[in-house]
This record gives structure tokens, C-alpha cells and sequence, in this order.
């Protein structure tokens, strides 16, 4: 404690009869997160998203934790596939039913927009709803299932996604301010050092 904290403690105290503030400041430290925390809450995220909605996916809890942790560290779905054993299609499967459909909307190989009209005035058939969007069935009913988890997402106000953001920031904040204090250490226990060396 500096000389100008300890000054205003005993303000404090003097006016207060009472060190409650500074005690309930005490209790209040080491509220960052750890990798067990965070991974912790995800299967606390996800366990409630199972059952709640729908899954199609039988991948297990753990499984689907180091998903979510990998989807939002950039892995596309064939690198995630081969970290967790499994096929694509596993993978696509699994991401969708935890709402993470963000690179199918990106690199949609049809028109979406039309695509949702199609699908909003009424039930077409695969082939029919290909040819007038110039696609194939097979992306057309690949396409019906986005839709669907969209809408899902929709009914839901996308609260799971938002829970998976919240988790994983808390833990990219833990990581940026542990790599700051070890810069700052490193810095103040070279300061005045020669670092000009000649080999």
C-alpha cells in the first residue's frame, strides 16, 4: 500500500467507524477465470442448450466443449474433425446444433436471400427449388437444414452463441492480462540493463 492509499484508508476509517469497503475489496480478487473454470461453464452452456432443443449430433459433452473452443480459435470443420476423430459431416452436424453456422451463411453457394423466400411461401420440392435457384438438391436440402437452426436460433434470441462469446472473452481477457503482467515483470526486471551486447 502507497503513502497516498494509506492516507485515504485513514480518511476512510475516520469518517466511516468502519473498514467494510476495504474488506469486501479484499474478498473481491482473483475473479478471472481458469481454463477448467471456462470449459466448466461451456458444459454448463451446452448440457442446457441439449436439453433443451433438438440435437442430431451424438458426439459427447466433452467433445462438443473442445468444438465450441476450436470453432472460435478459427478451426474450419475439417480441422476440427481430425482433433476430435471424427468425420466432416460429424463435425458440420455437431456445429449447427450449437448454432455455430456463421461459414455456412459466408460462403453460401446460392442465392440465401432467395433462397428464404422460396422456403417462406411454401414447402418446394428439392429439384424444383434447385433449378430456379441454378443449384443442385443436395446443397437445397443442405440449405433447409441452416435455415431450420437459423430459425431456431431466432426462437431462442441466439442466447446460446451469446453465452459461448461471454465465456470465451472472459478467458481471452484472463490470457491478455497474464501475457501484460509477464511483459511488465520482464520489462521492470530488465530496466537499466545493458542489452547492447557484442558476440
Amino acid at each position: 500500500m502507497d503513502e497516498k492509499t494509506r492516507e485515504l484508508r485513514d480518511i476512510f476509517v475516520d469518517v466511516t467507524d468502519g473498514e467494510t469497503v476495504t474488506e469486501r475489496q479484499e474478498e473481491g480478487h482473483g475473479s478471472l477465470a481458469t481454463d477448467a473454470e471456462i470449459d466448466e461453464r461451456l458444459r454448463d452452456a451446452v448440457s442446457a442448450m441439449r436439453e433443451r432443443l433438438d440435437f442430431r449430433t451424438d458426439l459427447d459433452l466433452d467433445a462438443l466443449v473442445r468444438l465450441v473452443r476450436g470453432f472460435y480459435a478459427g478451426q474450419d470443420d475439417a480441422a476440427l474433425a481430425d482433433a476430435l476423430g471424427v468425420d466432416e459431416a460429424t463435425v458440420t452436424e455437431a456445429r449447427r446444433d450449437l448454432h455455430l453456422v456463421q461459414p455456412d451463411v459466408a460462403d453460401a453457394p446460392l442465392d440465401l436471400d432467395a433462397f428464404r423466400r422460396a422456403i417462406e411461401t411454401g414447402d418446394p420440392d428439392a429439384a424444383e427449388l434447385a433449378d430456379s435457384l441454378d443449384s443442385d438438391e443436395a446443397t437445397v436440402r443442405d440449405y433447409r437444414d441452416v435455415a431450420r437452426v437459423q430459425t431456431e436460433i431466432q426462437s431462442v434470441n441466439d442466447r446460446y452463441r451469446a453465452e459461448f462469446e461471454t465465456v470465451l472473452q472472459d478467458r481471452d481477457l484472463a490470457e491478455r492480462l497474464t501475457t501484460a503482467a509477464r511483459e511488465d515483470g520482464l520489462e521492470e526486471a530488465t530496466e537499466g540493463q545493458e542489452t547492447n551486447t557484442n558476440l
